[in-house]
Formats: structure tokens, sequence, C-alpha cells
């Protein structure tokens, strides 16, 4: 399940490129399907192993009171893997707002597609001959501020994400 992230991205960059383009696939659609196929691996990889600590005693007690599969699933399963599910959800959404190869790669042809890291590698070439060091500094920091509020807000759900598992017992 983990051979897609295996490789480097410059060397599935070349083949996923000419997918892209030959089935004519716009720049937006192009980086959810390449975001998807990099984050999907990782984020089953870990909620697995979260889903396998689950004690199977808990659904059979459902089973016995009488909740269906989809009862289940939704008022036992989510509320106990809430803290995994954030957790790993943050992480893809956090390679997802850095990657700058595939965003540059099939954005390059539909300029108004373009995302932030793009963007602020943007700047020197917008500018005069000199490299807007304080405006690519600044641009950095603001587009931080969605990460370090998404954090914050999640911060205890992350910490129980990290550290479920760690302990037997």
């Amino acid at each position: 399940i983990l051979a897609m992230t295996m490789f480097p991205q410059i060397a599935v960059l070349s083949g996923l490129y000419t997918v892209i383009t030959t089935l004519g696939i716009p720049a937006i659609p192009s980086l959810i399907l390449t975001y998807l196929l990099f984050s999907l691996p990782f984020t089953a990889w870990v909620l697995t192993a979260f889903f396998r600590e689950l004690p199977t005693e808990i659904f059979q007690s459902a089973q016995v009171d009488g909740a269906s599969p989809f009862q289940t699933f939704y008022m036992i399963m989510l509320p106990l893997t809430a803290p995994a599910l954030v957790t790993t959800g943050l992480l893809a959404f956090i390679g997802a707002w850095n990657e700058y190869l595939f965003a540059l790669t099939f954005t390059s042809i539909q300029p108004d597609a373009r995302t932030l890291p793009v963007i602020i590698a943007n700047f020197p070439s917008q500018a005069t001959r000199q490299i807007p060091f304080g405006e690519i500094m600044a641009a950095g920091i603001v587009s931080s501020i969605p990460l370090f509020l998404l954090v914050f807000i999640f911060q205890r759900r992350i910490v129980a994400g990290l550290t479920a598992g760690a302990v037997k017992g």
C-alpha cells in the first residue's frame, strides 16, 4: 500500500503529466488527483493501525444491543478514532498545502490555478533585478497562518492521535 510513496515525486512526474495531459484533465482536478494518490497510502496505513487497535468487544456489544453496521461505524468507530482521523487528515492537508513540484508542473499552462507555493516562488520573476526577500518572507508567514490555526484548533486531538497506541495496556 505504501509503494506509491516509495518513489520520489520527480520519478513519477513525467508519466503522471503525460497521463493527465492525454486525458485532458484541467489543473485543479489533476492536482486533487495527484495529492490523493500520494496522501492516501500514508493515511490508509496510519488509520489501519488505529482501527486494528479497537477492541472487538465494543462491536460485539453494539451488535447485541441491536446497532446496525452503519450505526456501529457512525456512533462507535468514528468517535473512538476521531484523534487519528484529525491527525492523519491534518498531516495530509499539510503535505498538499506545502507541495510545490506537481503544482508548478500542472499549473504551468493554467496560471489562474497556481497554488500558494508556486505564486510565492514566482515573486522574483515578477520583480525587477532584485529578489524581494521581504515580500517572500511575509508571504511565507501569511501562508502559514491557516496551518497554525488548524493545529491550534485541533491540538488536543492531534496529541491524542499521535500518542494513541504508544502504550499497550
